[in-house]
């Protein structure tokens, strides 16, 4: 495991989140690339995700890189390019097992930042009965399709590459039972409960660590933006206008009821320092590292945890069951979510037979 917060807090990126943060994305006098179909798609629909006609996805080749570990590429008609994923599989392959999707933070993923080499995962699933498939890529994404291509970010279609170009596939070539879980943190915390929402009845269970839920309201279009201009993508791209429509139809706050029926789990510290956020930890590098991950990643996920409560009230209020688990310590940073990778685990089991 290296030594390393990356995802959580990136003190290079500090300035423009702290920025973005502050100020809406129209104070920034942005303005969103002509909103339309991207050449070669359908038109935008009212239809759910599920009845929109789409390409069919392919596998382009699978590379063993490590005992039961291999890199899997496929191209992504909704996309346009080639999408990688690490596929870790079960020690005993041989029956069909639950397929469970493991998301990133702002910083996408690849073969030297994910959850394989920042975290336990390898090690921690070598006894468990499931598939577990980690997609490369998305950087401020939000894993969600965007109403235009963006002149940084490239076309994104990951709602449409995630819930349906994707599990089939992956179903198929792996041997799964069908079942799927799918958990993420920080910015896909928010977006694990939007693909679900997306995709009533894809998941059978789905965790957000780390996550906003409210995506609509200023302070949570404000965090989205900051997350978005991490890597200089532009938010109206994203889900257009702040007054768009769309920026309401991807907050899960707001459409928590969409919820009812999948297993829940959401998780996240206080921000105030930890057990993982000390010199002896293996994430922190220095004590530089370690005044950036107590002072920015203690107030980043400061903000998250409000984001969580007020999302667990939520839920609470439509009587929607969920498994809340909310830290009084911890800041925003890899040994936290590798702790609830652990604790979320029982739940998942359960839920995907597994």
């Amino acid at each position: 495991m290296q030594k390393s917060i990356r995802d959580g807090v990136d003190m290079r990126r500090f300035e423009v989140l702290t920025a973005a943060a502050i100020l809406s994305a129209s104070a920034f006098g942005w303005t969103a690339s002509p909103v339309g179909a991207a050449p070669g798609l359908p038109a935008p629909t009212d239809l759910p995700v599920s009845a929109q006609p789409f390409g069919l996805a392919r596998i382009v080749s699978t590379t063993a890189v490590a005992d039961r570990q291999f890199n899997v590429v496929v191209h992504s008609p909704a996309m346009g390019k080639d999408i990688t994923l690490r596929v870790i599989r079960p020690a005993d392959p041989s029956v069909p097992r639950p397929t469970l999707y493991l998301l990133s933070g702002v910083d996408g993923a690849s073969d030297a930042r994910s959850w394989t080499t920042e975290t336990d995962a390898v090690e921690f699933f070598s006894d468990k009965n499931a598939n577990v498939v980690i997609p490369y890529g998305g950087a401020s994404s939000y894993y969600t399709d965007w109403i235009s291509d963006d002149p940084n970010l490239g076309r994104n279609k990951w709602t449409t590459f995630l819930t349906r170009e994707l599990p089939s596939l992956v179903d198929a070539e792996f041997g799964s039972t069908g079942r799927h879980g799918l958990i993420g943190f920080s910015m896909s915390g928010t977006s694990s409960l939007n693909l679900a929402i997306a995709a009533p009845g894809l998941y059978e269970a789905v965790a957000s660590f780390s996550g906003c839920a409210i995506t609509s309201d200023p302070i949570g279009r404000a965090f989205v933006a900051a997350t978005v201009v991490n890597f200089f993508g532009n938010p109206l791209n994203m889900w257009g206008p702040l007054d768009d429509p769309t920026w309401i139809a991807n907050d899960p706050y707001v459409n928590a009821e969409r919820l009812r029926g999948t297993k829940l789990y959401l998780s996240n510290g206080s921000g105030l320092p930890g057990r993982h956020d000390a010199l002896e930890s293996p994430w922190i590098e220095d004590e530089g590292e370690l005044v950036n991950v107590v002072v920015e990643g203690g107030l980043i996920e400061a903000a998250t945890n409000e984001c969580t409560r007020r999302m667990a009230g939520r839920l609470d209020e439509l009587g929607i069951p969920a498994t809340v688990n909310l830290r009084s310590t911890g800041t925003h940073s890899w040994g936290y979510w590798q702790d609830e990778l652990h604790a979320s685990w029982p739940m998942f089991a359960d839920a995907l037979g597994a």
